[in-house]
């Protein structure tokens, strides 16, 4: 679906160059002397397709991650095993507001910031 919203921009992009250079050369098809919003409106359409398109590919994924990851983080309870951003697993001893403290395989305890908490296991 990406790929598709690409070479939709893209192919309005080709399209409203080709109109602003129409308007520029007078070779368009409307009178002479456009003026007001008329000699505009290949740019304005332009514009708000890019916007578009910066919100569906950049914007509203991002954010669906960020729900994704605030979820993850605020259904930590002690006993899960997680893992995180450096690859460590442990199951949670204990949750303050800001870290949790991992207890790993061999007995030892590791605090560490909620924020690097990535995933957690299934058991």
């Amino acid at each position: 679906m990406g790929r598709a919203i690409v070479v939709f921009g893209l192919a309005l992009l080709s399209v409203g160059l080709l109109a602003v250079a129409q308007e520029v050369t007078g070779t368009g098809s409307g009178p002479a002397a456009a003026t007001g919003i008329e000699s505009y409106l290949p740019l304005v359409i332009l514009l708000v397709a890019f916007g578009l398109i910066f919100y569906f590919m950049l914007i509203r994924p991002q954010r669906k991650r960020q729900q994704e990851m605030n979820n993850l983080l605020a259904g930590l309870k002690r006993g899960d095993k997680v893992v995180t951003a450096g690859g460590i697993i442990g199951e949670i001893d204990s949750i303050g507001d800001s870290s949790v403290v991992l207890l790993l395989e061999e007995g030892a305890k590791l605090r560490m910031s909620k924020m690097s908490v990535v995933r957690k296991i299934d058991k």
